[in-house]
């Protein structure tokens, strides 16, 4: 057990469990819209996906003059060189594969790669919107195959969203939260650092209330959408979880590996509704 659970956290510091996730929450999007993902396209999505993951912790990790505070920084540090070279030939493979999506798919793409391009550009200056500017990309970049095949969504699609998007943006102010005093240290600006412990618990406390409201209106307007409801709902109810057992999960870096392992939870839906 301890050796998958080592296995696992070196899954999670190189972000490859972040890339798949984005893969499953994109086809369980596409499933909800009756849209069929071609395996290119899913390709070019996790690549992307572990692409942005993997520059931002590079970043961060060339900017620090000391050893890392976290784990996955301090293994960033270590394995820089290595790392950017494994970088660059993923971005190599992705020009490639891109060659190969539907035309929809790559015009939607080329919009998105540029609201990446502005991120990267400002989130050092404004830090307070990092994890709400990293909530819409992270999204955008889920729904984007869906939403470019298909875009004609009724209000239980969006609800479901809404309800997802949510969950991202709590998901990252949770690790903000929890990474506070770390990010002091190595001087990473983000929503805890700028506002306090105090009101990002409050502001996270708010979203877990607005998620739990959206699952009550979903069930009472749409009974037959119970599954797809019901995965969000679970993906809500463990980082409520590690939100009020924070000091265990926050030993070992447990937070994490459970934060983002939530994204893998929609495949659920995909083996219920094949």
């Amino acid at each position: 057990m301890k050796k998958i659970f080592e296995a696992y956290k070196v899954i999670n510091i190189l972000s490859l469990d972040v890339a798949v996730g984005a893969m499953i929450c994109s086809s369980f999007f596409a499933r909800l819209t009756n849209v069929k993902i071609l395996p290119q396209g899913l390709i070019s999505l996790g690549l992307t996906v572990w692409i942005i993951y993997t520059a931002d912790h590079l970043l961060d990790a060339m900017k620090l003059k000391h050893d890392a505070s976290t784990e996955r920084h301090r293994f960033h540090q270590q394995h820089f060189k290595l790392l950017s070279m494994v970088l660059i030939s993923a971005i190599l493979l992705d020009a490639i594969q891109i060659y190969f999506i539907r035309s929809m798919v790559f015009v939607s793409g080329l919009e998105l790669a540029f609201l990446v391009g502005v991120y990267f550009l400002i989130q050092r200056q404004i830090g307070f919107l990092k994890e709400l500017l990293g909530t819409l990309l992270y999204t955008g970049g889920v729904l984007l195959i869906p939403y470019s095949l298909n875009s004609q969504w009724n209000l239980q699609i969006i609800l479901l969203i809404v309800q997802f998007g949510i969950i991202v943006w709590i998901n990252l102010l949770l690790f903000s939260w929890i990474d506070k005093p770390r990010d002091e240290k190595d001087k990473h600006r983000s929503f805890a650092t700028i506002f306090g412990s105090r009101f990002t618990k409050t502001i996270l406390l708010f979203l877990f209330v607005v998620v739990s409201a959206f699952v009550v209106i979903q069930l009472v307007l749409f009974l037959q959408g119970a599954k797809a409801t019901g995965i969000l709902t679970l993906m809500a109810v463990v980082l409520l979880i590690i939100f009020l057992k924070k000091d265990y999960f926050e030993k070992e870096d447990r937070y994490r590996l459970l934060g983002d392992a939530v994204f893998l939870l929609p495949i659920i839906y995909l083996f219920l509704t094949k």
